[in-house]
């Protein structure tokens, strides 16, 4: 049940996230709704990483494990910044942020896909 949980929520993480960063790039600013969708996919991935942690029992010191935290303080730095430029509402900043967000995501895609193949090879 716990392996469900967690790729279920890794899912639900990559699709809000990818909703968020490409939603964004095409309407080339930065508005709530996007932040949203990264605070949500941010949520899920959290979610989805803290189960798996708790079903392998340990961190691996390896690519996926180093550039899964990695993506995890990056998310969360990408969710509040975005936040604090809204706040702001610094229009210049809100139309450049996608360039960021894509940086990010694409960060992110990599323990996404580790994550994955590792579990495949399994």
């Amino acid at each position: 049940m716990l392996l469900i949980v967690a790729i279920v929520s890794m899912f639900i993480a990559v699709t809000f996230y990818t909703i968020g960063v490409w939603g964004e790039k095409r309407a080339g600013r930065l508005t709530p709704k996007f932040l949203a969708f990264f605070w949500t996919g941010f949520v899920f991935d959290t979610t989805g990483t803290t189960v798996m942690s708790m079903i392998s029992g340990s961190f691996s010191f390896n690519v996926h494990g180093v550039t899964g935290a990695l993506a995890i303080v990056l998310m969360l730095a990408h969710a509040v910044w975005a936040s604090i430029v809204l706040a702001k509402k610094d229009e210049k900043a809100m139309g450049g942020f996608h360039r960021y967000s894509i940086i990010v995501w694409a960060i992110w895609l990599v323990p996404f896909f580790t994550g994955m193949a590792l579990a495949m090879l399994r």
